[in-house]
């Protein structure tokens, strides 16, 4: 292939990255899940290690997208970089978010409250579990994991207030931090239990958007260092190109779950 040839076909992808990443939007995603992979950056000549941030939408279908990726600022960025995100989905038409599922992401439920305020933030209760077993030894890790399952697998939320009693009453004296954990973030423990147990999966975890993560770690591990982040986007756009052809089928129990969003939110949401 000759430098002219590759020169222009790095140009045609280019232009395709800056259409996808400005494509106009569906005016509603019922769930959106967030999630960020690190890569590393020559900036100014010297290597940085950034967090690349992905949005993946639900459509009303039940299928997957890609609404865009971001890379966060070598500082820390929170509260000025989750606004920017949210604002550009906001601009390319996205009026509506029913749920937002994420791994307590600094600064996301301020932001999204300020540009989506009726969206409700879910915290991936996956995550959560991993984040409180990282304070507990491997000896009581079992049974801690086994003590917190009563609790997420609850059938209502009075069950679910019981059962963090329970925990709390069983281990605060050893590990205090897991139930002080649950009690800051209930506000977004608490939306799953709105739905019955066999959709709650669908939102309660950020596993579809981790799946797509482990798929682009495959492709950018060849990649030590990138040059700039035009070649992140552009690497990072070819290999969502391959991996949405197999998102062809609803995700497992896009049904169930419309006809509860049809109940809770019926102004947002029409069958």
């Amino acid at each position: 292939m000759t430098a002219s040839l590759i020169s222009e076909v790095t140009d045609t992808v280019r232009e395709d990255v800056k259409a996808w990443q400005n494509r106009p939007l569906d005016e509603l995603y019922p769930i959106v899940y967030l999630d960020a992979l690190d890569v590393n950056i020559k900036v100014a000549g010297r290597v940085s290690k950034r967090a690349v941030y992905g949005v993946l939408g639900i459509n009303r279908d039940g299928t997957k997208d890609v609404l865009g990726l971001w890379i966060g600022e070598a500082e820390a960025e929170g509260a000025k970089f989750w606004p920017k995100v949210l604002t550009d989905l906001k601009n390319r038409g996205l009026k509506d978010i029913l749920i937002a599922c994420c791994d307590g992401l600094k600064g996301f439920p301020q932001a999204i409250e300020a540009v989506y305020p009726q969206t409700q933030v879910q915290l991936c209760i996956v995550h959560l579990i991993r984040n409180c077993l990282r304070y507990v030894p491997w000896k009581d890790s079992k049974a801690v994991a086994a003590d917190l399952k009563p609790i997420y697998q609850a059938a209502t939320l009075e069950d679910v207030e019981t059962a963090l009693e329970a925990f709390a009453d069983k281990w605060d004296e050893t590990y205090p931090t897991i139930s002080q954990i649950w009690l800051r973030h209930w506000e977004n423990i608490i939306p799953i239990f709105d739905y019955p147990m066999d959709i709650r999966r669908v939102i309660y975890t950020t596993n579809a958007i981790e799946s797509v993560n482990r798929s682009l770690r495959k492709v950018i591990k060849t990649k030590a260092v990138f040059p700039d982040e035009e070649s992140v986007f552009k690497l990072m756009y070819l290999a969502l190109n391959n991996i949405s052809t197999r998102w062809t089928r609803p995700i497992k129990n896009w049904k169930a779950a419309t006809s509860h969003f049809a109940i809770l939110c019926p102004q947002r949401f029409r069958l």
